[in-house]
């Protein structure tokens, strides 16, 4: 569908590439500014530092290329403005997340995130739609306020600001005596922060969210949005509390098994999945988990890894979801059987999505291999009992659950079964259950009637096509030089 269609489409195209000039000038000059004095400590500020520079080009990369994707997408969709603004006003909430210079800052970014975020997910404004967002917010209002516990916590032991420094800020005569409180909170902002990156048990609005939302708004959420979480986790762990006050803790072993646990659940159910977008999300949930993972080790080597994961995880699904959503935009697909032989309409898609499911398999030399390597490491040389060998174990039985349910998809968009009538039938016939959030058209009976040419053309144009040939290659970019990028911005990839 040609951009043209999109109303006020160069707008948001200007728009969004003046932010990311912005955004790269902030980076260039670095520095810091506080906006706004509530108190002598409570300051809402902004700096740039390392982990500012890592995250802040994917936040970037993500958005700029799923906007020009969701010019052709949502071409003939209803409330395209309305989409469109939400989309790039939550673009700013999680650029503040990234230049947070202190907890308060961090929370007031992370929760207007979420209330960017929630018009996304309910955009058809379908009953299914409006339940969806609304799981999706209460679940986010709960973790975040487990996780405001956790920064009240953190100025009560400290003095000063709370401007993020890496080891932590806390004061040891006033944490003298309440350790135990500390750890508590922290636990609390573990799980409350994690919500958002669908850590077990608070992971439920990922699943009902995605096959909801259209396609664009899925791949920013599974591929950067969740990654918020992760984000807050560090500013809380690594630059608020520091590592030194929570290793060898049972906040550091539960916050293992629960890595662990997520890791399993979210691979074993994405493997039991039949629909396409469902089955990402549960490959989401696993997938940061392995971040999630990285980080609970408390060292150099596992942060670097769950940086450099991120990074991977965040080109890598957000062109799986893209794709998911070409097969309903251009085929009506949106159920794994019914994949057969669309390698054959739309081989340039089926390749793509190819090349992000190997990434997250863990296959050289894509993104996720190096990242899987920089982790199962981290957790070996950690000297962790039962965690040190447990998790290299999970990394590689979710590697094999991962191929289990992404690589199928591919052998049979490519080569079905003789007996499927080489595909043809699975691919040309309507599916008349389709619901109408899966079509971009706006149809009300989700039926494809309104634009039957599209059924009949192979791949999408360069608009939508191009953004995942994007993604694939950073991919490969962060497979192969992924590991300079994150040492550059100050994170070691090796040693402890």
């Amino acid at each position: 569908m040609p951009a043209s269609k999109t109303p006020h489409s160069r707008i948001y195209a200007a728009i969004m590439i003046l932010a990311d000039i912005l955004c790269v000038l902030a980076l260039l000059r670095g520095g810091s500014i506080t906006v706004l004095r509530l108190s002598d400590r409570i300051q809402l500020a902004f700096s740039v530092d390392g982990l500012t520079r890592c995250v802040l080009p994917a936040v970037m990369l993500l958005y700029t290329v799923v906007l020009f994707y969701a010019f052709a997408y949502m071409a003939h969709a209803e409330h395209q403005d309305t989409f469109f603004v939400f989309y790039l006003v939550s673009f700013a909430a999680l650029a503040a997340v990234c230049f947070s210079a202190n907890l308060v800052t961090l929370y007031l970014c992370f929760e207007f995130l979420t209330l960017t975020t929630v018009p996304l997910v309910l955009h058809e404004r379908t009953k299914e739609a409006v339940t969806a967002g609304l799981k999706y917010l209460f679940y986010s209002i709960a973790g975040a306020l487990m996780g405001l516990l956790a920064v009240f916590f953190v100025y009560h032991f400290s003095s000063g600001t709370g401007a993020f420094v890496m080891g932590g800020f806390l004061e040891d005569v006033l944490l003298y005596g309440h350790e135990g409180v500390l750890l508590g909170a922290v636990m609390a902002g573990i799980i409350g922060f994690g919500t958002k990156a669908g850590l077990y048990p608070m992971h439920g609005w990922l699943p009902t969210a995605h096959p909801i939302a259209p396609a664009p708004a899925s791949a920013l959420l599974s591929g950067i949005v969740a990654k918020a979480g992760v984000v807050a986790l560090i500013r809380l762990v690594y630059y608020s509390v520091g590592t030194a006050r929570i290793a060898g803790t049972w906040v550091q072993t539960v916050w293992m098994t629960l890595a662990v646990l997520t890791v399993f659940m979210g691979s074993m159910m994405a493997f039991q999945e039949k629909n396409l977008k469902k089955r990402l999300a549960y490959s989401t949930i696993s997938q940061i988990s392995y971040i999630l993972l990285g980080l609970s080790f408390l060292g150099g080597q596992g942060l670097a890894g769950g940086l450099l994961h991120l990074l991977g995880h965040c080109a890598a699904k957000g062109c799986l979801f893209l794709t998911a959503g070409v097969c309903m935009w251009r085929l009506g697909i949106r159920e794994v059987n019914g994949m057969k032989g669309v390698g054959r309409r739309i081989p340039v898609t089926m390749c793509c999505f190819t090349v992000a499911a190997l990434s997250l398999v863990g296959i050289p030399p894509f993104a996720g291999f190096t990242s899987k390597w920089v982790i199962a490491s981290a957790a070996i040389g950690s000297g962790i009992p039962v965690f040190s060998v447990l998790a290299p174990v999970m990394l590689l039985v979710s590697a094999l659950l991962t191929a289990g349910y992404l690589l199928p998809v591919s052998v049979e968009a490519f080569f079905p079964a003789v007996s499927d009538g080489a595909g043809s039938s699975a691919v040309t016939q309507k599916n008349p259950a389709r619901p109408a959030q899966d079509n971009p058209a706006g149809g009300s009976d989700g039926q494809e009637s309104a634009h039957p040419a599209e059924t009949d053309r192979k791949d999408p144009g360069l608009t939508a096509l191009l953004p995942m040939i994007i993604l694939c290659a950073v991919v490969l970019l962060m497979g192969l030089w992924g590991q300079g990028f994150v040492t550059a911005c100050g994170f070691a990839v090796q040693g402890r």
